[in-house]
């Protein structure tokens, strides 16, 4: 009876934009360690059954070709994970370190630089680091992990400690890093919301953008432009760390090559630059090895994933609390709320949303910086990018625990709980800190 109750106090707040239902429609009310993996509950029967078709082959591990699960083969020939869930678990967001050792739900990408001092995918190692690989084929290299102690002090004189992950990498089966590369860790985050992340009008985004600062405010947020496979087009950014994927479709089929070594219809040859010949001559499992039918189902299931309600529901705390936020200035990169693109999907759309979020990309600072693998000095080009980060949802962070068992943030779990996180933040948000 109480949960029929709050579900109907929930879905009634969200039509009138209430932020306690973040997610409007797409609300689940669920606080447990599920609570990041309920389908919205306005998706019709047919929309509902694809969701759970996606679940199916999102948590499942993938197996080598040839092999007799039709439809779940090949995987490699190297890889990061042999599971979406591996790196999610729960739809949460995995552990970057265990007992001070690398999880493997911790990737790598690597780039190198171009003639005009931008980023490029590796001539060498492609444009991520795959520690496992099948039998018979090398794999690329091995991360190694140590941490360094990074003091900050609050006005008072009161100082924390906090730990700074620096890697390196053994067995480079293809040789050093070609000079001058540069490696960036990332973790996965929770996947609530994407579907509604997706549905934001591109003008409410791109109306916050100032990259050249013209205001004068400190803040110079910077949209990302990448090419979208289906429509051959630029087209914003949304998803990744970088915002370097435009649709959470290639943003799946991303992950597929990158984690799991599967080829799709966006991404049909495998990540084997030139000189991994083996990598290169490994059994196919098909061509394109992920059915376009179950990236289209995956792709449903993460669009329709619901975003958990507030924990509290008292307006009154969450007011004072978003008037704060507001006043210190986190809600100049963090934007509180929108109301989704008529545009989108009609179980998307006209919904008013809480991500707090701009999805553009911010100089977080040279601590948050990606760290030069070969090369001390970057160009300044190269060495902005290093440093800038698509700004995170907060929604749904305060659940990480309860789900994930651990509260490892940022982009390369550095900080074990949300102050660190916000004491790591500098760059633009030097001063808000």
């Amino acid at each position: 009876m109480l949960t029929t109750i709050l579900l109907t106090f929930f879905l009634d707040l969200s039509a009138n934009a209430n932020p306690l239902a973040p997610g409007g429609s797409f609300t689940s009310i669920d606080l447990s360690k599920n609570a990041f993996s309920h389908p919205g509950k306005t998706i019709s029967k047919q929309q509902k059954n694809e969701f759970f078709t996606g679940n199916s082959f999102f948590k499942p591990s993938w197996v080598e070709a040839p092999a007799s699960t039709d439809g779940r083969d090949g995987l490699g020939p190297t890889y990061n994970a042999v599971a979406c869930a591996a790196c999610h678990p729960l739809d949460g967001r995995g552990k970057a370190y265990v007992n001070n050792k690398l999880s493997l739900a911790l990737l790598f990408r690597v780039h190198s630089l171009s003639s005009q001092s931008t980023l490029q995918e590796d001539p060498v190692y492609g444009s991520q680091i795959n520690p496992i690989s099948l039998d018979n084929v090398p794999n690329e290299g091995e991360p190694q992990l140590a941490f360094i102690a990074h003091a900050e002090t609050y006005p008072d004189g009161t100082k924390v400690i906090l730990k700074k992950p620096t890697f390196t990498f053994e067995s480079l089966h293809f040789g050093p890093f070609p000079a001058p590369t540069f490696v960036s860790p990332r973790i996965g985050a929770q996947l609530i919301g994407l579907g509604l992340l997706e549905a934001i009008h591109e003008n409410d985004i791109i109306t916050k953008e100032d990259s050249l600062d013209i205001n004068n405010d400190g803040i110079s947020g910077k949209a990302s432009w990448v090419l979208d496979l289906r429509q051959n087009k630029k087209m914003l950014g949304r998803f990744g760390w970088r915002a370097e994927q435009p649709t959470v479709e290639q943003q799946t089929a991303a992950a597929f090559l990158g984690d799991i070594g599967i080829t799709s219809e966006l991404f049909p040859d495998q990540n084997c630059p030139l000189p991994q010949e083996i990598c290169a001559q490994s059994i196919s499992g098909g061509t394109p090895e992920l059915d376009p039918k179950i990236l289209s189902r995956v792709t449903t299931y993460l669009q329709y994933l619901a975003v958990p309600s507030a924990r509290h529901i008292d307006i009154g705390d969450y007011e004072n609390g978003l008037a704060l936020f507001k006043t210190i200035g986190c809600a100049q990169c963090h934007t509180p709320s929108y109301t989704t693109s008529a545009s989108a999907q009609s179980v998307l759309n006209n919904t008013a949303i809480y991500p707090f979020t701009d999805l553009l990309l911010h100089d977080m600072g040279s601590e948050l910086a990606d760290a030069a693998a070969t090369v001390d000095v970057l160009p300044f080009t190269a060495e902005l990018q290093a440093q800038e980060w698509r700004t995170p949802p907060l929604w749904g962070i305060g659940l990480i625990p309860t789900v994930n068992g651990h509260q490892q943030l940022l982009h390369d779990g550095r900080a074990n709980n949300v102050e660190e996180a916000i004491l790591w933040h500098g760059g633009e948000a030097e001063q808000t800190k």
